[in-house]
């Protein structure tokens, strides 16, 4: 089992004609099952035409009915990729997933608006996807990383995700899922909401939860996880300054009216219970010495 995409997905790729659309669509119908999951892209100037054999429509609306896709993922630029977002979610996708980067912050604040009481779910922008390991990925992950198993992954930030993943496979731990939320200001699902569905999924064990400096969605989540999680948690906050001297995480991530920070992240994490590290070379063996005592 996994959560929110497997093997039998179908998905759609909105700007699956431009070159980064192009590029990860053919890496991720390499992968796994991808080439059965990946059955549409979208571009109104180009319908009826194909890519590698998958078919491009004028609009969502039609992919979706041509194909029974339920899942769209976004490629478009900046500019155009908040419609794109609107786009499937007046088609009632169940899943969108915004990989474009720089969207304006007033065009997310307008789609955020337009989907409130809408049934679509949304992950990122400015994300890397997620994936569920030896099924399907959607999204710019290497996905030689990754290794089916049973640990939850869910980050904020993208490298850290992937840093997370090669640590866990390094130590013979494989994953259920691992989800990017992305590190933008307005996005779509938060920690807590990823973490209601490993909660309640049947094959994770345990998660490892990557946040970042600014707002605080982490201490959200951690104060749900005190009070309901039934599984261990790690928990790591980019933009703490690791043992090396480097600063991690996303450059615009802003810390506002004296909260945010991430040793004020971490204390909370910590006293909900949340396995904390402050050196992000050290999620997998933390998660490894917690699993090993059967906490």
């Amino acid at each position: 089992m996994s959560i929110l995409i497997n093997k039998d997905t179908r998905v759609i790729t909105q700007g699956m004609t431009g070159k980064v659309g192009q590029f990860h669509t053919l890496q991720c119908t390499a992968y796994a099952n991808g080439a059965n999951c990946f059955v549409a892209g979208v571009n109104p100037k180009k319908a009826g035409e194909e890519f590698e054999g998958i078919p491009v429509y004028a609009s969502v609306r039609d992919a979706k009915a041509a194909t029974g896709a339920t899942v769209s993922v976004i490629y478009v630029p900046p500019s155009g990729a908040a419609a794109a977002i609107d786009e499937a979610v007046e088609a009632e996708l169940d899943l969108v997933i915004c990989i474009t980067e720089g969207i304006p912050v007033h065009d997310m604040i307008r789609t955020r608006y337009k989907m409130q009481g809408k049934k679509t779910l949304l992950i990122g922008p400015n994300c890397p996807g997620l994936i569920t390991p030896d099924e399907i990925k959607i999204g710019i992950m290497p996905g030689h990383i990754h290794k089916k198993g049973r640990i939850g992954v869910v980050s904020r930030s993208g490298t850290l995700t992937y840093e997370a993943v090669g640590q866990l496979t390094a130590l013979g731990y494989g994953q259920s899922s691992c989800v990017g939320i992305g590190g933008d200001p307005i996005n779509g699902l938060k920690h807590i909401d990823v973490m209601r569905m490993f909660n309640d999924d049947p094959d994770t064990d345990a998660v490892i939860m990557v946040g970042e400096i600014g707002g605080s969605d982490e201490e959200e989540c951690a104060r749900w996880i005190k009070a309901n999680m039934q599984k261990p948690v790690v928990g790591f906050i980019a933009g703490i300054t690791a043992p090396e001297g480097k600063r991690m995480g996303h450059a615009g991530a802003i810390i506002s009216g004296g909260q945010g920070g991430a040793e004020d992240k971490l204390a909370v994490m910590e006293e909900c219970g949340i396995h904390i590290t402050r050196n992000p070379a050290e999620m997998g063996r933390t998660m490894q010495k917690i699993l090993g005592s059967g906490k």
